[in-house]
């Protein structure tokens, strides 16, 4: 009998791989981690494999070659999967390739080299990029103003800006924090760093810091934003030449005709917005639909955005960067929660809304040869996050959706639609 046993064994293993010849990583509602699907995905292209990303079947699947070491490392993680045979894969192709079909297939084939522009020193409060990068086990870098302003940025090839205000007023914490001990280093490192890089204020090193940004964006470079770090980067970008801040932030006041010398040509997504000109307020400009000196118009209850239905095999960018195992996310606030409609520029792709708020939650364009995609609000998982707050522990929340928006940014620099056969 053990020889028996042993005999089937061996013809398992001889046979296998005639039979398993893909794994599938389902992305709806049977995957146990979602987000931890991201970094497998990673971990192939780390490695120099290559895989498929399978828009709309089964909430935006991945599809791989069989592997034992592929199959262990998804086990490890936690990561469901299904070990398919050659004519199953080859039906999903056929389902995907129906032109009644919304579906495409693409190809992932580089893993991307990833920066979070961030303070390297500790802060108050979380970022909700880097806590899904580290739970998916992405690899990504920190850089900073020194590596900006020193033409770093063209070694990566995706960008994330982590809560940061552009504008140098300090994220307009002055009413709440400018005595607290984190508020005064962060002014204090801010303004070493200026002179270090012959700035006379910190906007104008914010200003330059910005347009490198930009330029890694015209240049070819994927960029991701999320909270104060939409709408103070376009407003930084227009205010170029012009003193927008006021006395408590750099020590004279600000210009005064600041709003008509505002220039919306240079910016990327918003046009026509107005500043808030009292330093007070934490606030940065009329963008933000829900201003956060303003009673809410909605709660937590039902705050949920709603993500548009695109073609899949026409508008493949924004149907990829729309994948999830649902269309309804829960809403989530911060510095800047959402984005007004009639602030923002033709020709933008609205991702995601508050229908019952006529509000954009999630916005993607172009910028020459790259592109950007703002995120509204600060954690997906945690409503009303606070200064000094412990961050989301994402181990409880392993199939959040609204964490999946962010990890479908982070794979969309490699991905490439199959050719069509002629």
């Amino acid at each position: 009998m053990r020889l028996r046993w042993m005999f089937l064994g061996v013809l398992v293993l001889i046979f296998q791989p005639l039979w398993a010849v893909k794994i599938l990583v389902p992305m709806d509602e049977s995957q146990k981690d979602h987000l931890k699907a991201y970094g497998i995905s990673y971990w192939v292209l780390n490695l120099g494999g290559e895989g498929e990303w399978l828009l709309n079947y089964r909430g935006g699947s991945f599809m791989f070659d069989h592997s034992s070491s592929l199959e262990r490392e998804c086990l490890i993680r936690g990561v469901s999967i299904e070990i398919i045979p050659e004519v199953k894969a080859q039906q999903i192709h056929n389902e995907i390739a129906d032109p009644e079909a919304n579906m495409e297939a693409v190809k992932l084939l580089t893993a991307p080299k990833i920066a979070v522009y961030s303070p390297k020193t500790a802060q108050p409060w979380d970022d909700a990029v880097t806590m899904v990068l580290t739970y998916a086990e992405i690899p990504y870098d920190i850089v900073f103003d020194d590596e900006v302003l020193g033409d770093k940025l063209p070694e990566y090839d995706w960008l994330h800006l982590h809560h940061e205000d552009f504008t140098g007023q300090y994220g307009k914490f002055y009413q709440s924090f400018h005595n607290a001990l984190w508020y005064k280093e962060q002014v204090r490192e801010a303004e070493d760093m200026a002179k270090k890089h012959g700035f006379a204020k910190v906007s104008q090193l914010k200003l330059a810091v910005a347009k490198k940004i930009r330029d890694f964006t015209l240049g070819g470079g994927f960029l991701f934003a999320m909270c104060s770090a939409t709408d103070s980067y376009d407003i930084a970008l227009s205010a170029d030449g012009v003193d927008i801040c006021a006395s408590i932030y750099d020590g004279d006041g600000a210009d005064p005709q600041a709003q008509s010398k505002l220039n919306f040509q240079n910016t990327f997504a918003f046009e026509n917005f107005l500043l808030e000109r009292n330093p007070f307020e934490y606030e940065y400009s009329n963008i933000d639909s829900r201003p956060n000196n303003r009673a809410p118009r909605i709660t937590e209850d039902n705050d949920y955005f709603t993500l548009f239905e695109f073609s899949a095999k026409f508008d493949l960018i924004p149907t990829l960067l729309t994948q999830n195992h649902t269309r309804v996310i829960k809403g989530f606030m911060g510095q800047t929660t959402a984005f007004r409609k009639d602030l923002i520029k033709p020709g933008i792709i609205i991702m995601g809304e508050t229908k019952t708020l006529g509000e954009a939650r999630y916005i993607h364009g172009t910028a020459g040869n790259g592109t950007w995609t703002f995120y509204g609000g600060h954690d997906p998982e945690d409503y009303q996050h606070y200064v000094g707050e412990p961050p989301t522990d994402l181990k409880l929340t392993p199939n959040s959706p609204g964490y999946r928006l962010i990890l479908n940014n982070i794979l969309f620099p490699s991905a490439k639609k199959k050719k069509q056969k002629t």
